[in-house]
């Protein structure tokens, strides 16, 4: 179990409330989730300033400090991405800890596949020498993040959604060979700044679709500066609602996208 987060918009937007000031919070459910579960094994935010991947990642729980809260205030971007760590598979260290990054791609995950040793004796076959050598963790999910990408890396020209669906489907089939009475869950989100694809697998995951520029009730601003002769839309992509608007559960087995134009996309997979 952890806790993720997304954020994709046509304009640099700031994200600190939904990270740290709202009602509902990622630092909030850090310290503890609508389950009551604590995520305190580590945390990691990501966005493209420069437009190259960076991201800042520590052991500490986000509510310990203010090393969270300080790095979600410096952030002003168009895509972002957000995770608290409550570890299942893989000990407690920084080589395991989300988002894992890999050239401009970007990807965290929340969810467990049961009976891993053994689902990773038949993915390391899949995976490129190259991705291979580049798993420095124990985790499923980083595992799963080069397995994705060997996928994609084979078939560019395969739309990468479809490419996500069909790996994630895979690796539901090998868990359900070893053990069909354990639960695989594969909540994930892959970026590279300008895709967006991620999945609800057995997880709960929550969007909010905004069409435009607005005054923040938690802290009484814009998060944008905003030409007003242009559109605003924006995506974000939760584990939980964050605030008191009008969230939307995501349907359970599917990939997204966000399109060009900022839309959200599902298909079954």
């Amino acid at each position: 179990m952890c806790r993720l987060y997304a954020f994709a918009a046509n304009e640099p937007t700031r994200v600190e409330c939904s990270l740290v000031r709202s009602q509902n919070s990622l630092m909030a459910q850090s310290a503890g989730d609508s389950e009551g579960l604590v995520h305190a094994h580590g945390w990691g935010v990501a966005d493209y300033p420069d437009d190259l991947p960076m991201i800042e990642k520590q052991l500490w729980a986000a509510f310990h400090g203010e090393h969270f809260s300080k790095n979600a205030s410096r952030i002003y971007a168009h895509t972002v991405v957000a995770h608290v760590r409550r570890a299942t598979v893989g000990e407690h260290s920084i080589e395991n800890t989300h988002p894992f990054c890999h050239g401009r791609w970007i990807f965290a995950h929340n969810g467990t596949v049961p009976n891993f040793l053994e689902v990773r004796d038949k993915m390391m076959p899949e995976i490129d020498p190259l991705f291979r050598n580049s798993i420095k963790g124990t985790t499923d999910s980083e595992h799963i993040f080069y397995y994705l990408m060997s996928l994609y890396q084979d078939h560019p020209e395969v739309p990468l959604m479809d490419t996500v669906g069909k790996g994630l489907r895979q690796i539901i089939d090998w868990s359900q060979e070893i053990d069909p009475s354990r639960e695989v869950g594969l909540n994930i989100v892959l970026t590279d700044g300008d895709q967006l694809i991620g999945s609800r697998y057995n997880r709960t995951l929550w969007h909010l679709e905004r069409e435009f520029e607005f005054e923040c009730p938690i802290c009484g601003k814009s998060h944008v500066h905003h030409d007003f002769g242009s559109d605003y839309r924006a995506v974000e992509i939760a584990s939980e609602p964050l605030t008191d608007e009008n969230w939307q559960e995501m349907p359970d087995g599917v990939v997204y996208s966000v399109d060009e134009d900022y839309y959200l996309l599902t298909q079954k997979f």
